[in-house]
């Protein structure tokens, strides 16, 4: 037992990095785990050869099983779907690989892939697993598996953002996006917004949120002018890391109340995610760990 435990502790942030990148839902990743722990326990890690491997193809096996009952879920979810937001660790934005993988951005272009497709992406673009694994954790082919990764990898570069941004232009980009939101300036925001800036809300149906997409920056400066910032509540911004990259932590009067992921290209503001939802929002009071 003692063994295993260790071999699990060593590959849990990766673990839980796979499950999270297949489900959009750290809550969905963490039972994914635990259901995977509960596997491994029953083997003896002396029988196996490649550890990592052999972990990583039981939380595949795993997360297909909850992403294809997710996406029945999802179906009946109240309002716009978001994925659950994640108050990363510097090292993360550090990888711009693996921080461009678990963007907001990036998720729901993946949500559009079908559940063995993601799973084949995520394992090959983002972990560099042969094809030879990925075969066995989703039970395909090696040629099977070769052809889904190659059309999952068309699908993602016609939908991925393509701008790329500096660092110092992500922090210049943020800070203005935060002055802007907290004193309502429109004209500030005008500045800083893409012309198609486009800006996706998540209530889950407990909050107020966007029915639908807001699409060009006169719109999206108006909403966030005028919606985000209400007068009539003690409200502070603070300026986080979200999913690898920039983003705002909101409070309403102390307490959690949204967060926005914010997607910067060229010195701008091109994707604004706002997640109110409460029950996906226990997970930024704390950093989280990600690892490839």
């Amino acid at each position: 037992m003692d063994s295993a435990t260790e071999v699990f502790v060593a590959h849990r942030n990766l673990l839980f990095t796979v499950a999270y990148e297949m489900l959009g839902s750290a809550a969905d990743a963490e039972d994914v785990l635990q259901e995977t722990w509960l596997r491994w326990v029953g083997v003896d890690p002396a029988t196996v050869r490649e550890r990592r491997a052999y972990l990583v193809r039981i939380v595949t096996r795993q997360a297909l099983d909850r992403l294809r009952t997710l996406g029945r879920r999802r179906e009946s979810y109240i309002g716009p779907w978001l994925p659950e937001p994640l108050l990363t660790t510097p090292d993360v934005a550090e990888d711009v690989e693996l921080a461009d993988s678990v963007s907001m951005a990036m998720l729901l272009v993946m949500e559009t892939l079908v559940p063995t497709e993601r799973a084949v992406f995520v394992l090959r673009e983002v972990f560099d697993v042969e094809y030879d694994e990925i075969a066995e954790a989703v039970g395909r082919s090696p040629a099977a598996v070769r052809q889904l990764a190659y059309r999952a990898r068309a699908h993602v570069a016609a939908r991925r953002p393509r701008g790329i941004a500096s660092p110092a232009e992500i922090r210049t980009a943020l800070q203005a996006f935060q002055r802007a939101v907290e004193t309502g300036d429109l004209q500030s925001l005008l500045d800083i917004l893409a012309p198609d800036v486009v800006a996706l809300s998540d209530g889950g149906g407990v909050k107020r949120a966007l029915l639908r997409p807001i699409v060009g920056a006169d719109k999206v400066a108006r909403l966030l002018a005028a919606g985000w910032w209400r007068r009539d509540a003690e409200r502070s911004v603070e300026l986080v890391q979200v999913n690898g990259g920039p983003g705002l932590l909101v409070r309403v009067n102390g307490e959690i109340d949204g967060v926005v992921a914010v997607r910067v290209e060229n010195g701008y503001v091109t994707g604004a995610y706002h997640v109110r939802n409460p029950e996906k929002l226990s997970r930024v009071e704390r950093e989280t760990a990600l690892s490839r």
